[in-house]
């Protein structure tokens, strides 16, 4: 016959069993919901090799037949663009920032305009501080791109999401505005 030691402790061990499906459960359901939801918007002002007062991007490394002041053809591919642009809370480029995106594009497609992105924004605000890490393939051509966040710091310290880019405004290849929808699964 088991002892009254061996019942509680299978008993204990029976309610922590419980507790943690029942956390475990109610975390696989939290996933499809946003713990963290931002949108902000990205003001991109490439160097053109006439506007270095108000540029906020210059490409620093170009393919053999391309040159730093002009994208090169097909697709701007092989181009390396490092930029630190503003980020604001509405479309308004001159809108107070609320932090700096800072990072670089690499375009990779010889058949469609498409760039790697690696990039931090930096939040600096009364509302937030800290950082979020993005890195991934974008397709420019596309309504919605979807890359994803693998870290952060300060209030967004080790999070993990998603962030949807959709092309807000550009003109010619000298500026273009993302908006930017920034989707926390995992908060701290």
């Amino acid at each position: 016959m088991a002892s009254l030691k061996t019942i509680s402790f299978l008993f204990l061990v029976l309610i922590l069993i419980s507790d943690s499906s029942t956390a475990l459960g109610k975390r696989i359901r939290d996933r499809n919901k946003p713990c963290k939801r931002l949108v902000v918007y990205f003001h991109d002002i490439l160097f053109t090799g006439k506007n270095a007062q108000n540029s906020t991007s210059a490409t620093v490394g170009a393919p053999a037949w391309g040159n730093k002041t002009a994208l090169a053809n097909p697709f701007r591919y092989g181009d390396l663009v490092a930029f630190d642009d503003p980020i604001t809370l509405d479309k308004n480029l001159h809108s107070t920032p609320v932090g700096r995106a800072q990072g670089f594009y690499l375009y990779t497609s010889k058949s469609t305009l498409a760039a790697w992105f690696s990039v931090s924004f930096v939040f600096n605000s009364t509302e937030h501080k800290g950082s979020i890490n993005f890195a991934g393939n974008e397709y420019v051509l596309q309504n919605t791109r979807d890359i994803s966040i693998t870290g952060g710091t300060g209030d967004f310290f080790m999070a993990r999401g998603i962030a949807s880019l959709m092309t807000d405004a550009y003109e010619k290849t000298d500026y273009f505005r993302l908006r930017v929808d920034i989707k926390l699964y995992e908060c701290w």
